[in-house]
């Protein structure tokens, strides 16, 4: 139940929850209804006075611009009609002008037209005349042109019987040719394959010794007749610069009959060519070649090889003087860094000797001071245990282990770096040494 006060007479009454709902409800309902109003009416009569407002400032501005326009109109007007009259103006003056142009112009025609009558006749004479250089000229051409016409024939015929001298000149070398050829053919039909390979080794042979004597004086070649591991190549050519041998090659020739049943490759002999190589100790490995007469890659001239087998090429027999001057040349400048080597690893050696000989010092100094200091103390022990009288020589003799043990890690301080300190010729070989040691290592 709900208590409720009647604002006039003050009496109190109760009344229950639903009912009291319903009265509360309808109060709230018409109390917000009326201030709904009341704030409605407010806005509107705010939103009339802002929108006269406004439309009082949109008419102002606008009247505003209009005397703007209207003014800028005028101006511009004016601004015409000037423009009209300074362009009358100038029209007028251009006529004027024009005018005067037309007056000139004419005069000036007549004195032309007066010119030209008069050159008028020189020009036909120099007419003529030209007309007669020209006739003269084109007679001379024709008779130029009938010289070179006769002369060209003439070198027509000679050229006509250079060539048929020429074609018989050729058709006899080709007839020589090939009767070459079929000699040849009719040879290697007779000679066994032995003797093929063998013709083919003695060319090498004969194209090496022609120029041993002004290119290769110290080097040598010759067969490898050393078959004790099994295998042997053909011709083993070694050189040397000032005792030092700076190239080596094995060669193997290979060569067949055309009649041949059985082609082999050039790629056949490279595991044994590989081989050979190795067990001889040399270098480079270079296969001399008639085989695959008809491959391109092996006609074109030297053909390295060295990604099936190290440092390995095939030649065709024309190529063979070319491959050893080409691998001659490149390692005749490794001599040179040859020589540095060997003097680096002398100077090497020499430091690395003293530095041998200190070690050996120190060690044996250390090793002589260790035994000193056992037979000193064992000396000072006996001395505690029997005499006590002696302190003073205890106290010396531990004076000089004392010694021993300063100029022992006065030694071991002993470094290089103080051995060369102000002494810049050491410090430069030691430097020199250490790097060529990295360098090795």
């Amino acid at each position: 139940m709900k208590e409720l006060k009647c604002p006039k007479c003050q009496h109190v009454f109760q009344v229950d929850e639903e009912l009291f709902e319903s009265l509360a409800n309808q109060v709230r309902n018409t109390a917000f209804a009326e201030d709904l109003k009341r704030q409605t009416k407010e806005i509107r009569e705010r939103l009339a006075i802002e929108l006269q407002s406004a439309t009082k400032q949109i008419e102002s501005d606008y009247s505003r611009k209009l005397n703007e326009k209207e003014m800028a109109i005028v101006k511009m007007n004016s601004e015409i009609e000037l423009m009209k009259q300074q362009l009358a103006n100038a029209e007028a003056a251009q006529k004027a002008a024009l005018k005067e142009q037309l007056a000139e112009r004419d005069t000036e025609i007549e004195k032309l037209k007066s010119i030209v009558a008069q050159d008028e006749n020189k020009r036909k004479i120099a007419l003529l005349e030209e007309r007669n250089a020209t006739a003269e000229k084109l007679r001379q051409k024709d008779r130029e042109i009938a010289e070179l016409q006769t002369s060209i024939a003439n070198e027509r015929n000679n050229a006509n019987q250079r060539l048929n001298s020429l074609k018989e000149q050729h058709t006899l070398e080709i007839r020589q040719k090939q009767e070459l050829i079929d000699y040849y053919k009719e040879l290697k039909a007779k000679l066994s394959t032995k003797m093929i390979g063998e013709s083919l080794e003695q060319h090498c042979q004969n194209e090496f010794n022609r120029m041993r004597a002004m290119m290769y004086p110290n080097a040598y070649f010759d067969k490898d007749n050393d078959a004790s591991e099994g295998s042997k190549g053909d011709f083993i050519f070694r050189d040397y610069s000032d005792g030092i041998e700076y190239i080596s090659i094995m060669f193997e020739m290979k060569n067949e009959n055309d009649t041949t049943a059985t082609k082999h490759r050039n790629e056949d002999f490279f595991a044994k060519l590989d081989r050979d190589r190795t067990k001889k100790n040399c270098e480079y490995a270079v296969l001399v070649s008639l085989l695959e007469s008809d491959n391109d890659l092996y006609n074109e001239g030297i053909v390295d090889v060295s990604y099936r087998y190290p440092k390995m090429y095939v030649i065709r027999p024309q190529f063979f003087m070319s491959v050893i001057s080409m691998l001659s040349q490149a390692s005749r400048k490794s001599v040179d860094y040859q020589r540095q080597l060997d003097i680096a690893k002398q100077q090497n050696i020499d430091v690395t000797n003293f530095e041998q000989q200190l070690n050996a010092f120190r060690e044996g100094f250390g090793r002589n001071y260790r035994i000193a200091s056992e037979k000193f103390r064992a000396a000072i022990e006996g001395i505690d245990k029997s005499i006590a009288s002696l302190q003073k020589i205890k106290d010396a003799l531990l004076g000089s282990e004392n010694n021993l043990r300063l100029a022992n890690d006065k030694a071991e301080a002993l470094t290089i770096k103080k051995l060369t300190r102000g002494n810049p010729t050491m410090k430069a070989k030691f430097d020199e040494a250490r790097e060529n040691n990295k360098t090795e290592a």
